[in-house]
């Protein structure tokens, strides 16, 4: 017989059983992974699971939301069962194997009538009644972009602001005295409306209402090579409405240089607002970092060679592309890979694996892992516009160029033309790139134009600039 019980003083899952005890234990997930306490022996055991976990040498956190299972060898675990138990750092629930890992919300504000009492409880707030900034970087999934690093600037400069942070749970790790509140929750609502300054880098959503006396900073999160927004292929009007409701909620956009500041003020018609065109602020690091605390930190020895494999998401799919084949190429070019999903990919994806690939789809800042790399490969994301500040090569894996071209969004210029790396369809085309000695010298020429297009404003002191103007305005008071 096995049972299963939540410890919720430790936070903790207990599964008990009878007869032989296993050797090992494991809660295994899509981005965490926790090995048990077994202990017993003789007629009775027990397998004891933190539901927290350390990732990438930080504290140890609850665990990511999503679906897990409990591997235990020889173990009767059909009968298990579990209703949902709201702890202080997740929401649990087992069924046989199977243990969802939630957000700790109490689950009547995830019904209907729950979700509606306090949305209405927001709208009637008076709000922007804190001296305080409401922070979100792609929708809570990670605490990064731009908004992290306007985050430091000013609690070194402002600490009296208070700090709040989006995030979709309590995996999600927030900067040194900040405080985290789970999207959905009560105090998340609250905040949102108490904060007088919003600093976001994608849409607002969830029945947004502005406050007297509240600012709305639109980081954004790239410069743009794909069509965005009222740009983007086919006449839709339903999202041409819905793109200008959100672009209005915007008091200020920030744009890395003044290529992007033209395509954001038409494609989000952004007509009688500033933008900002003083560079990203996540960009600082690679200006200011050491790559080398960084390998440690990932396990990588200081001569290996580093390649980060960051394509962007498709339309199309949900999960990220597999265009490469990451241990393959390790061993091909004698190099670690990164493995690095688009955000949109979180959720949907598991970790890859293999000798010498570290998937870091769920590592919490893009700037450090490009700092790290020796050199990127991507496709059409926007992260070709940052890494080229570092001044390292790029490698384009385009295999499905047209479809995506012509199709899914169309481009803003001609890749293959101005590219600063070579474009290669296949991943041994991409191989006998990576081995050419050639390289560099090649798109030399177009690597400096690039950069004097993209990068003139990402000196490292981007995040400077912009927090000087949030308190010369006044949005906050230091």
């Amino acid at each position: 017989m096995t049972t299963a019980r939540i410890d919720d003083v430790a936070e903790t899952l207990v599964i008990a059983g009878t007869g032989q005890c296993p050797a090992t234990a494991a809660l295994v997930g899509p981005r965490a992974r926790v090995e048990a306490r077994v202990s017993g022996g003789g007629k009775t055991w027990k397998a004891t699971f933190a539901l927290e976990a350390s990732r990438w040498g930080g504290p140890s956190l609850p665990l990511p939301s999503g679906a897990y299972e409990l591997q235990i060898a020889d173990a009767d675990l059909d009968a298990l069962h579990i209703d949902p138990v709201v702890l202080r750092g997740v929401r649990v629930a087992v069924t046989g194997s199977a243990v969802r890992i939630a957000p700790p919300i109490d689950p009547v504000y995830e019904t209907a009538e729950g979700r509606s009492t306090l949305e209405e409880r927001y709208v009637a707030q008076s709000g922007g009644t804190e001296n305080a900034v409401f922070f979100e970087s792609f929708y809570g999934r990670s605490v990064g972009c731009n908004p992290r690093a306007i985050d430091r600037e000013l609690a070194a400069r402002a600490p009296g602001v208070r700090r709040y942070w989006s995030v979709v749970d309590l995996s999600v790790e927030v900067p040194d005295g900040a405080i985290a509140v789970v999207e959905g929750s009560p105090q998340w609502w609250h905040a949102r409306g108490a904060a007088r300054l919003l600093v976001v880098n994608d849409w607002l959503r969830r029945r947004f209402a502005r406050k007297p006396g509240q600012k709305v900073v639109q980081t954004w999160h790239g410069t743009p090579l794909k069509r965005l927004a009222l740009h983007r292929p086919g006449f839709d009007p339903r999202r041409m409405a819905a793109v200008v409701k959100e672009s209005r909620r915007w008091d200020v956009l920030l744009a890395q240089n003044t290529y992007s500041e033209r395509i954001l003020r038409k494609a989000y018609a952004f007509f009688g607002r500033p933008i900002w065109v003083e560079g990203y602020p996540r960009n600082d690091a690679l200006i200011t970092g050491d790559p080398a605390a960084i390998r440690k930190d990932l396990g990588i020895e200081p001569e290996e060679r580093v390649l980060l494999y960051a394509p962007t998401w498709r339309d199309d799919r949900a999960e990220m592309v597999d265009f490469v084949d990451a241990e393959r190429l390790a061993r091909e070019v004698n190099a670690v890979v990164l493995v690095r999903g688009h955000s949109r990919t979180l959720e949907q994806g598991r970790d890859r694996a293999g000798a010498r690939v570290i998937d870091v789809t769920g590592y919490p800042e893009t700037a450090r892992l490009l700092l790290a790399a020796d050199a990127l490969i991507t496709d059409y994301s926007s992260v070709m516009f940052d890494f080229s500040v570092t001044g390292k090569p790029m490698y384009f894996l385009v295999p499905d160029l047209d479809h995506y071209r012509g199709q899914l969004r169309g481009f803003y210029f001609d890749l293959a033309e101005r590219a600063p790396g070579p474009l290669v369809r296949t991943q041994e085309e991409l191989a006998a790139a990576l081995e050419d000695p050639e390289h560099e010298a090649a798109f030399a020429e177009r690597y400096t134009a690039w950069r004097r297009q993209f990068n003139s404003r990402d000196d490292g002191r981007a995040a400077e600039r912009v927090v000087d103007r949030i308190l010369d305005l006044g949005f906050v008071t230091p």
